[in-house]
């Protein structure tokens, strides 16, 4: 027992001495390597430059760069190696403690939900006074909503399906609704003065009149406190719909901000007041209107693009809006495999200030909504007490309709608009395009039904889709091209015609 003991004392001092000299020799070989060998490295390099000429010493100086270069990079790999190890450890661990906390909360949120259900079943038995717990109208309210509706994730659009069940909602209209679009004005006019206290003047109006036949959106636009905002509420009131007046926040950066999103740790949808806006005109026949208010507050583009291209598709039986990529038991009505088919009778109509609090507007919403600008209120109006009208969408697309065949533009409107497009486009690289076309088509008629000029509607139309444009070009080396332009317009369309182009023009040449 003494010899194994002598013996195994005498293997591990071996043992561990080979190892200390494992290290020792490696230290010593990094040693040489980099310390102890050095001189000797130059002593050498010193020795053998005697003989250098002029190009070996150029040669010399080239290869030390490149070895210095060579070391630099792959002491950069290391360290960057390195620092990558420890950062997806660190990501690793923070990911380990994020699953943990979501486990957590998981947990609480099922002990939460036990507990409210309970706390239901309490207050449900309370209602007849068994239990003695005292409730709010509100929590009544909700319990009846919740056992009539059943375990939907769409509480807001199940409540509007049950508020239109029975409901007929087709409109009956009235001998003294039927009205052609110049009295429809005219009507607005009257009914907002004397019922509301609102003025608008007829250009404005049936600039929106006509904007409603050339797109499913617009814009206005205007300095703070000019009416924006009442003139699509006053349009609700005077079709007998209100306008619901979404308020948009500088947060929204994509469409589930206005929409809503499936939670899914209550496996609820998060339902937003535009998602029951654009849910309830399902259900109607008449104009519906929905405004976002200070629509650029956020970026439009960003939250409003899948709405701006698929309100564009020709068939509007491919208005589909993706809200779920299911359907389930107890889910509304109308949504059908996850969408809603957004219905012919609904308008979006977006509020902008222009100030350093909001952001620009792009080409790209521009282009497929109708702007209307407003930047002054108009005159007090002494209107007779007027009621409001009561019509279908059919038929206001029947005046539409009508107006295009009575009030078609003129040959020579549309030659001269083509030599304005050809001279705009050669002098300023900025086209009216199939779209801006399309649309000027569909508000001429329009606004002149409404008791306008062509030429007005013209001058409205190209000072805001086109003239708008030349704010990204470089204005003041255009100074003659603007001048052309303005005596160009005068020839083509009259003296003091085109007011609205003519106004933009002379604001420009103040810039100068």
């Amino acid at each position: 027992m003494v010899e194994f003991a002598r013996y195994y004392i005498n293997f591990i001092r071996e043992f561990f001495a080979n190892i200390g000299g494992f290290f020792k020799r490696l230290f010593e070989a990094f040693a040489d390597l980099f310390f102890n060998e050095v001189i000797d490295y130059l002593k050498n390099f010193i020795t053998a430059s005697a003989t250098f000429t002029l190009l070996d010493w150029v040669m010399a100086f080239i290869v030390l760069l490149i070895n210095l270069a060579f070391f630099l990079f792959l002491g950069l790999k290391i360290y960057q190696l390195v620092r990558r190890y420890v950062k997806f450890n660190k990501s690793e661990i923070e990911k380990d403690e994020l699953l943990e906390e979501i486990t957590f909360l998981n947990q609480k949120t099922i002990e939460l939900i036990d507990e409210k259900n309970k706390i239901l079943a309490l207050k449900v038995a309370g209602i007849g006074g068994a239990a003695g717990i005292p409730q709010t109208e509100e929590e009544v309210e909700e319990e009846i909503k919740e056992e009539l509706l059943g375990p939907s994730r769409f509480v807001k659009l199940a409540m509007v399906d049950r508020d239109y069940e029975n409901t007929v909602t087709a409109i009956h209209m009235r001998d003294e609704d039927m009205i052609n679009m110049n009295e429809l004005v005219k009507r607005f006019i009257n009914f907002s003065a004397s019922k509301l206290g609102l003025f608008y003047d007829r250009k404005i109006i049936s600039a929106f009149f006509a904007g409603m036949a050339t797109s499913k959106t617009m814009i206005l636009e205007g300095i703070s406190g000019t009416g924006k905002t009442s003139l699509p509420y006053a349009m609700g009131k005077f079709f007998g719909h209100d306008s619901n007046i979404i308020a948009v926040q500088p947060s929204w950066r994509d469409r589930a901000e206005m929409i809503g999103y499936l939670n899914e740790f209550t496996k609820k949808f998060n339902e937003t007041d535009f998602l029951k806006a654009i849910y309830e005109t399902t259900y109607r026949d008449d104009i519906c209107i929905i405004v976002l208010d200070e629509m650029n507050l956020a970026r439009v583009e960003y939250y409003f693009a899948e709405f701006l291209s698929l309100l564009e598709m020709p068939d509007p039986d491919a208005w589909w809006v993706d809200v779920v990529p299911d359907t389930q038991p107890g889910d509304p009505k109308h949504l059908i495999n996850g969408k809603i088919l957004l219905p012919q009778n609904v308008w979006f109509v977006g509020t902008a200030n222009k100030d350093d609090s909001t952001f620009t507007i792009t080409d790209k919403v521009y282009d497929r909504a109708t702007p209307i600008e407003i930047n002054t209120k108009a005159a007090y109006i002494d209107a007779p007490q007027t009621e409001g009208v009561m019509i279908s969408n059919d038929y206001l697309q029947d005046l539409f309709r009508q107006a295009n065949k009575d009030h078609s533009m003129s040959i020579k409107a549309l030659e001269h608009l083509e030599k304005l497009d050809a001279f705009i486009t050669t002098n300023f690289k900025v086209t009216f395009g199939n779209r801006i076309m399309k649309q000027i088509r569909a508000f001429v008629p329009v606004f002149v039904a409404c008791g306008g000029t062509e030429y007005e509607a013209l001058d409205y139309m190209v000072a805001r889709k086109i003239f708008r444009k030349f704010e990204s070009l470089n204005l003041p080396f255009l100074q003659n091209e603007i001048n052309d332009l303005s005596s160009l317009i005068d020839r083509l369309f009259g003296r003091n015609v085109f007011v609205e182009c003519q106004a933009y023009l002379n604001s420009i040449k103040k810039q100068f």
